[in-house]
């Protein structure tokens, strides 16, 4: 998968504009993720992405960075062995390009705020 361009609330994964927000599986994409707590990601929003035991998760936090990843997330994936990026989204998008092509990556993006 490749993101060619992201702009606040939208995204274009191999051609295809997305405008919520996503998790990009080395397979599939999630079109329509959403968290139990709008503007922070727990541990129970994110089943499908340990399930496929990523070498690194990078999570977007959004254009302004406002989306929050809770500590037990960060503690379940040193626990795992899991890499662990999180940024705005812009940067996030850059780092899953170039990490992409080297291991298994999935990206969770949040497009707006």
């Amino acid at each position: 998968m490749n993101i060619s361009s992201y702009s606040f609330g939208q995204i274009i994964i191999d051609k295809k504009e997305y405008n919520s927000d996503v998790i990009i599986y080395p397979d599939k994409i999630n079109s329509s993720w959403w968290r139990k707590k709008s503007h922070s990601v727990t541990i129970d929003d994110i089943p499908g992405i340990l399930k496929n035991q990523p070498e690194t998760i990078i999570f977007g936090t959004g254009f302004y960075g406002l989306m929050k990843i809770e500590n037990q997330v960060r503690e379940e994936c040193t626990k795992r062995g899991i890499d662990l990026i999180i940024e705005k989204s812009r940067k996030a998008v850059q780092i899953y390009n170039e990490l992409n092509k080297e291991q298994k990556v999935i990206a969770a993006l949040h497009l707006t705020c």
